[in-house]
C-alpha cells in the first residue's frame, strides 16, 4: 500500500509535464527522458528511508501540486521588499517561467547570466558539458522530477579570470496556490573566476504550493564562489532542494543558507573537493516557529590532499517546530593533510520546539585535523542573570541573546543589504513582549 501511494504520488506529478515546451535540442530531449525514466524506476521518501526518518512528507503527498501554464501577474512593486541594490543584474522567475520584464542584466566582461533556452544556441556545448553532471538523478525522486520538467532556469557562465563584480540576483516568486515550480541553476566558474551569487526564493501567497529547486555549481581552478541561499517561502508551502557543488584546486567556495518560511523545508547539500587545495566554507540557519519543520541535509567530500572545510549550522525553534540536521564530512584515503571542522548550534525558544542533529566525521586518511560538535539547549541563565543584572528586562534580556545567536551567521554574508533586512526579520520574529 505504502509503495502504490508513493508510486501515484509521482505518477501525479509526472502528468503535468505538457505544460512544459519541447526541449530545443536532442541532447536536453535525452537528458529530460531519461530523468522521467528514472523518476519512474523511484520511490518518493517516507520515514522507513534512514535519510528521511525524521522528516515525515505525507501532506506534500497528500496534494499533487502541477505546475502553472503560465506565470501569475507581478509589477515591479510587488517585488520592492526583495530588491537587492548592490545587485545590477536579476533574473526573475514567476512561478517556474522566466519574465523578461522583470529581469534585468548589467554585467561584466567575460560574464553571461542569462534564461538556459535562450543561451542555448549561443552556448549550448557549455551547457550540454554540465547539465545534469553533478546533481544526478539516481537516488534522488525530486531531482529527477526536477529535470524532467527542466526548461526555463538560470544560466551563470563566468569566463577565466573574469569578475562579477556586483552580486547576481536570482529571484524565483510563486504567486498561486497549489501550483508547483521546478526552479534550476547552472553555476560555471572558469578558472580564476569571482562571483557572488544570491539564490532567492519568495511567496506572494501565503497558501500552499510546492517548490522543488535544484542548483549545480562548478568551481573551477583558483575561482571564487559566494552563494547566498535564501529560503522565505509561504508558511504553508513546502520547499524541496538540492545544491550539489564541485570545487576543482585551489577554488573556494563559500555557502550561507538561510530557512524562514516553508512549513516543510530540506535542503540537500553535497560539495565535493574535487582538487588538491580547495577551500569550503558552508554555514546556515534555519529560523522556525509554529509548526514548521525545517531539514538540512549536507555532505562535504574531501577527495583530495590538502583540503579545508568549516561547516556552522544554526537553528533558532520556536512554538511547536522541529528543525534536523544531519551533516556528513567525508575524508577519503588519498585526501591526507584535510583540515575539517564541523559545529552544530541549536537554540529552543520553548518546551515544545523540538531538534535532532547528527553531525558526522567520516575518516579514511591518517593525516589529518578534523573535528565535530553540537549542542542543543535554551538561553543560558548565566547569561541571562549578567544582562539582567545590567538593568534589562528579562524579556528584553532574551531578545538580544536571541539576535545575537542568529545574528552570527547573517552578519558574515558578503551583501549589506541582504544582512540589513534578515537582521530586521530575526528581530522581528524573536522579539518577546516584556
Amino acid at each position: 500500500m505504502i509503495t502504490e501511494t508513493r508510486s501515484d504520488y509521482l505518477d501525479s506529478l509526472l502528468h503535468g509535464r505538457n505544460v512544459v515546451p519541447e526541449a530545443r535540442t536532442g541532447w536536453l530531449k535525452r537528458l529530460r527522458a531519461e530523468a522521467v525514466d528514472r523518476a519512474n524506476a523511484l520511490a518518493v521518501p517516507t520515514t522507513r528511508d534512514e535519510d528521511w526518518r525524521l522528516t515525515d512528507l505525507s501532506p506534500l503527498y497528500k496534494a499533487p501540486y502541477l505546475p502553472s501554464a503560465r506565470p501569475g501577474d507581478v509589477s515591479e512593486a510587488d517585488l520592492g521588499r526583495f530588491e537587492i541594490p548592490e545587485a545590477t543584474t536579476r533574473l526573475t522567475f514567476v512561478d517556474g517561467h522566466f519574465s523578461v520584464g522583470l529581469s534585468r542584466v548589467a554585467l561584466a566582461s567575460g560574464v553571461l547570466v542569462a534564461n538556459i533556452p535562450d543561451a542555448l544556441s549561443a552556448h549550448g556545448g557549455v551547457i550540454e558539458s554540465a547539465l545534469g553532471t553533478l546533481a544526478g538523478t539516481g537516488h534522488d525522486a525530486f531531482a529527477a522530477i526536477n529535470t524532467a520538467f527542466l526548461h526555463d532556469g538560470a544560466l551563470v557562465h563566468l569566463g577565466r579570470n573574469s569578475n562579477g563584480i556586483a552580486p547576481i540576483h536570482l529571484l524565483f516568486v510563486t504567486t498561486r496556490n497549489d501550483v508547483a515550480a521546478y526552479p534550476r541553476v547552472l553555476v560555471i566558474a572558469e578558472p580564476g573566476a569571482q562571483c557572488t551569487l544570491v539564490e532567492d526564493f519568495v511567496g506572494l501567497t501565503d497558501g500552499g504550493y510546492f517548490t522543488d529547486a535544484v542548483a549545480e555549481i562548478t568551481v573551477g581552478e583558483n575561482a571564487r564562489i559566494a552563494h547566498i541561499k535564501l529560503q522565505r517561502e509561504s508558511q504553508a508551502a513546502f520547499h524541496i532542494a538540492r545544491t550539489s557543488v564541485s570545487v576543482a584546486r585551489d577554488g573556494r567556495y563559500s555557502s550561507w543558507c538561510v530557512a524562514l518560511g516553508a512549513r516543510i523545508s530540506r535542503h540537500n547539500c553535497d560539495v565535493l573537493q574535487a582538487g588538491v587545495g580547495a577551500e569550503l566554507s558552508i554555514e546556515g540557519l534555519a529560523l522556525i516557529g509554529g509548526r514548521q519543520l525545517a531539514d538540512t541535509s549536507s555532505l562535504i567530500d574531501h577527495a583530495h590532499p590538502n583540503g579545508r572545510s568549516r561547516q556552522l549550522h544554526k537553528t533558532v525553534v520556536g512554538g511547536g517546530a522541529h528543525a534536523v540536521f544531519n551533516g556528513k564530512i567525508l575524508v577519503r584515503q588519498d585526501a591526507q593533510q584535510t583540515d575539517a571542522g564541523q559545529q552544530s548550534r541549536n537554540l529552543l525558544l520553548s518546551d515544545r520546539a523540538h531538534v535532532d542533529t547528527k553531525p558526522q566525521l567520516e575518516i579514511f586518511a591518517d593525516d589529518v585535523k578534523c573535528a565535530h560538535g553540537a549542542t542543543v539547549g535554551q538561553i543560558e541563565s548565566d547569561e541571562l542573570f549578567y544582562l539582567k543584572s545590567r538593568g534589562l528586562s528579562d524579556a528584553t534580556a532574551r531578545n538580544l541573546l536571541t539576535y545575537a545567536f542568529a545574528a552570527e551567521i547573517i552578519e558574515r554574508i558578503p551583501v549589506k543589504s541582504v544582512v540589513e533586512r534578515l537582521e530586521n526579520h530575526v528581530l522581528e520574529q524573536t522579539r518577546i513582549k516584556s
